[in-house]
């Protein structure tokens, strides 16, 4: 392995739908609109039941530092708002929205006049725009930088999960309204430099933005090589500026933003006319789809629905699992009636041969674990001092290192879930640090009083 590059693994892409374009779905009877689909402090509900709403219409907000408004995916009335668990598996409240057809779109739907940064972050905020590849974190946030901190804007078109096509159709289809994005934003933001990464898997995009970008020196393609974790930010930010960024930090402060490549097309899309983030581009997938697709789908949509678009389940067989994402770091669910959330990029459906899995066996203290961690992590010891409890050899390890990117229990012959293990021994060692913090609190105030008696 060169020194140049993070380690990772090479995993069957399975790209059934490459080169398939983004079809607009057919519009749902009812859409249920969650008002946590971020990172940060849910929204609480502007309408009310009852309430005609329009596409675009912003129907929830929050005026927490870290949010992002949410709006209508369609045109309707507002038939409940209600709290139920959604798709995150935590009880949410939903604005229920009965569609009535027609689309039409609201009057505030306006283009956003902007003349300096402090313009360029409200429309971000405004956008609703958050990180599309699956971290939901409010792009706002990202961009609200303090002058000179960022020198280089990444634009993160790796797509390295197997089954997700997304991202390579967006490239395609829009280019150019991607690297308007990416001038927009190094314009207000003053960043003098722009990358986009794309693994070698995708020549057609990277001959595409590489034609567009001839002769500006100040937006760079870069081409990666095809392994995962690529679209990870850390590898991301390693392999296409080599700076280190570690547990902890962020991209800012080693000089750098990372946004996903179709959120920087939605923020464009909505400088451009005013449309802010109501629709998601999800890749529909997997051995029982009858139609696997790329589909633009309004969100709030429930998933059933997506999957009856495709064509639902092939005739003889029988749906046994759903993952949302990749099957790398997706999220299994246990039934499909959940609502289409900003953060979704796929929907992915199996039978039994996928879904069944293997019996964990002895660990044979073979290595692979450690020789795919992009992190030069120690997978196999961090899994016997969770199960240990040992949270001080958990801190000796580097367990907070870790992305739970999965490429060391894809690497186990054993079938060891060492990713969930590594999961939960991140939690032990939070939990651990609150309680640690609580208790240096308590002995500082305890001190502070008896001080203050002595006195």
């Amino acid at each position: 392995m060169s020194s140049k590059h993070l380690k990772g693994i090479h995993v069957d892409h399975c790209k059934n739908t490459a080169g398939m374009p983004v079809i607009p779905m057919t519009l749902p009877e009812k859409v249920y609109i969650p008002m946590s689909m971020h990172i940060g402090a849910p929204c609480q509900p502007l309408v009310a039941v009852g309430d005609h709403v329009k596409v675009g219409q912003i129907i929830g907000d929050c005026q927490a530092p870290v949010s992002a408004p949410i709006h209508s995916s369609v045109s309707g009335d507002v038939e409940a708002i209600e709290v139920f668990m959604t798709q995150n598996g935590r009880p949410d409240t939903n604005i229920i929205i009965k569609t009535d057809g027609k689309q039409e779109v609201a009057d505030t739907v306006k283009p956003p006049v902007i003349n300096n940064k402090e313009d360029f972050i409200k429309a971000v905020r405004a956008s609703g725009v958050v990180g599309l590849g699956g971290a939901s974190f409010p792009m706002s946030i990202k961009y609200n930088t303090k002058p000179g901190q960022v020198d280089t804007l990444i634009i993160n078109g790796a797509e390295c999960e197997p089954y997700i096509t997304v991202d390579h159709a967006s490239m395609l289809a829009h280019a150019q309204e991607i690297i308007n994005g990416m001038r927009n934003a190094m314009k207000w933001v003053d960043i003098p430099k722009g990358v986009i990464g794309i693994e070698s898997n995708k020549p057609d995009a990277i001959a595409k933005f590489k034609e567009l970008l001839a002769g500006d020196p100040s937006i760079q393609v870069c081409e990666l090589r095809q392994v995962y974790p690529q679209g990870a930010e850390r590898v991301m930010i390693y392999e296409t500026t080599g700076r280190h960024l570690i547990a902890g930090k962020l991209p800012a402060d080693v000089g750098c933003i990372v946004s996903n490549v179709t959120s920087m097309l939605k923020l464009e899309q909505f400088i451009e006319t005013g449309m802010p983030l109501v629709t998601k581009f999800i890749t529909v997938d997997g051995n029982v789809i009858a139609k696997p697709q790329n589909v633009e789908v309004p969100i709030g949509t429930m998933i059933c629905d997506v999957i009856e678009f495709c064509g639902g389940i092939k005739e003889g067989m029988e749906l046994r699992k759903v993952i949302l994402g990749g099957p790398m770091m997706g999220r299994a669910i246990p039934r499909d009636d959940f609502a289409v959330l900003k953060s979704n990029s796929a929907i992915l459906c199996f039978d039994e041969t996928f879904a069944d899995l293997n019996p964990e066996t002895a660990c044979i203290n073979c290595g692979r674990c450690v020789e795919g961690c992009p992190m030069n992590l120690m997978p196999a010891r961090l899994s016997r001092a969770f199960k240990d409890k040992n949270v001080d050899l958990l801190r000796e390890y580097n367990v907070m290192s870790c992305m739970n990117c999965g490429c060391c229990a894809y690497s186990c012959p054993a079938r060891k879930q060492l990713n969930f293990e590594i999961a939960q021994a991140k939690l032990l060692v939070m939990e651990d640090d609150k309680k640690q913090k609580a208790k240096a609190e308590a002995e500082a105030k305890a001190a502070a009083e008896k001080e203050g008696g002595e006195k």
